[in-house]
This record gives C-alpha cells, structure tokens and sequence, in this order.
C-alpha cells in the first residue's frame, strides 16, 4: 500500500440543521429551567427537615413572600435599575480603556515584561480590597463605585485580547506586508478579528468582575450622595437581621447574571463559533 493510500480520509464536520439549531436553543431554555426546579425543591425539603426556626432558615415561600413588598415599594426596581445602570456603563469604560492598553502592551515587548505582572496581580486581587481606599479618596459618591468597578473588570480585559493577540500564527503578519497593510489596518483588519475568542473570553470573565466589584463596592459604600443599589439593598437586609430579604437580594444577584450571560454572552460566542465553522462539543452530536 503506497504512503498515499494509507492517509486517513479528512472528516468533515456535519452540517447545522435548522432543526439541529431549534433542538440547541430548546435544549439551552429547558436545561436550566430543570436544574432551577430541582434546586429549589431540594431547598425546600431541607427547610422541612432541618430543625431550624424559619428566620433563620427561610424556604422558598418565606423568600418569595418578600418580593411582592419590595415591588410594591419600588425599591427593587429602583435597586435593580441602579445597579444595572452602574454595571453597563461601567464595563463599557472598561472596554474602551483596556482595550487600547492591551494592544499597547500587545506591540511593546519592553512595556508588556514590565506591566503585565502588574496586570496579573490586579487581576487576582480581591475587588473589596479598593473600596477602603476609593472612600477615602472620593468618598461616598458614584466615582467610588466606578473606580472599583475599573480597577476589578480593567485587568481581565487586557489579559483576555493579549491572550487572544498571542494565540495569532505569525504568518498573518507575513501576510499583511506582503498585501501591503499598514500598522492600522493590520490590527483593525487582521489581528483584533484573529483574537476575537480570546477578547470574548477576556469580556466575558471582566464582566464577572465588574458585577462582583460593583456588588462588593455597594455592599460597603452606603449612603452620602449614592442611590440605592442591589448591594446596598443587601446590606439593609443584614442591618434588620432579615434573613429571607438578603436570600431574596441574593437571587435577584444570580438572576441578573444568569440573564446577561444567557442573552448577551452566550450567543455572541456561538455566533463567533459558528462563523469559525466551529461549535461548542455535543452541539452538533444526533
């Protein structure tokens, strides 16, 4: 048998059905729906069996009997509102900050070597450790929050696009010269849609951090000229003691980032997926 004849046949991978995609996105709604139903009815039988009093240990009935109070009053609203508003236009900064930082960094081996522990280190530093400091300088306003919420989603961002940046094969550069692509539009043309997977990466895991920093900041930083947000609401119910009102802020907190990365996230990375003719594993299997 010749060296050509023994070559395995290249597999193709199978087509997206329209019916295949319909099956994905059912599969992606009924899948959590499931396990949110299985995780509040073992909830509630620990609340039947343990011998705790319910304040203490409140079943679902006992959270969810808060809820028609706080919309009543508006104050989940206004909460939720708040800190929504606080998260989006916080982490649209971020972008617009890191981003042009990691592409600095990205054609500065010097400045990379020199700045990209700093990078790492902020990245891995607890966000509650910056609220101390951003009270004493701005006090108890808004750019306290913000400047929280920079310094937690700012790091993950730029590790994300240089992450991306370098996971680009060399000979891309090689390309651009040769059709004679400047500085400019080789990043704007060829390197950013190249580390596209990696920049989600890094924008999903810097929207984690925003919404942990913003939640860690409102937590601490209560009253003075700040709205009431998801933390500081939170925080109210740890100063009544009210136990089923912060399980009720807790999952109002899950909730809102199940909701962003199941509508904005998820499907921007299967679009860019499915635009590399990839797919996530088991999405195309059956």
């Amino acid at each position: 048998m010749s060296v050509l004849e023994s070559r395995p046949e290249p597999r193709i991978a199978p087509a997206v059905t329209p019916a295949g995609l319909r099956r994905v996105n059912l599969d992606s709604v009924v899948a959590p729906v499931i396990t949110v139903i299985v995780l509040v009815s073992l909830w509630q039988i620990a609340a039947w069996i343990v011998p705790i009093r319910e304040d203490l240990f409140p079943g679902p009935g006992a959270v969810a009997a808060k809820l028609p109070q706080l919309l009543a009053d508006g104050s989940l609203a206004a909460a939720v509102g708040t800190s929504l508003w606080r998260a989006v236009s916080g982490f649209a900064l971020a972008v617009l900050i890191a981003t042009p930082l990691a592409l600095i960094l990205a054609h500065q081996p010097l400045l990379r070597k020199g700045l990209g522990p700093l990078v790492s280190a902020m990245q891995v530093l607890p966000s509650i450790a910056w609220v101390p400091a951003a009270i004493i300088l701005f006090g108890l306003s808004d750019a306290t929050i913000y400047t929280v919420l920079l310094l937690g989603a700012i790091p993950s961002i730029i590790n994300g696009l240089l992450a991306g940046i370098d996971l680009i094969p060399p000979q891309y550069r090689a390309l651009s010269q040769v059709l004679g692509a400047d500085k400019r539009q080789h990043i704007w043309h060829v390197e950013l849609p190249a580390a596209l997977p990696g920049y989600v990466s890094g924008l999903r895991q810097g929207w984690a951090f925003a919404w942990r920093s913003l939640m860690a900041a409102e937590l601490i930083a209560v009253g003075g000229s700040l709205a009431l947000g998801v933390g500081s609401l939170l925080q109210r119910g740890r100063d009544l003691a009210d136990l089923p009102l912060v399980m009720l802020v807790i999952l109002v907190i899950l909730l809102v980032g199940v909701l962003i990365e199941l509508l904005c996230f998820a499907p921007l990375e299967r679009k860019l997926l499915r635009d590399r003719g990839m797919s996530r594993t088991g999405e195309n299997n059956g």
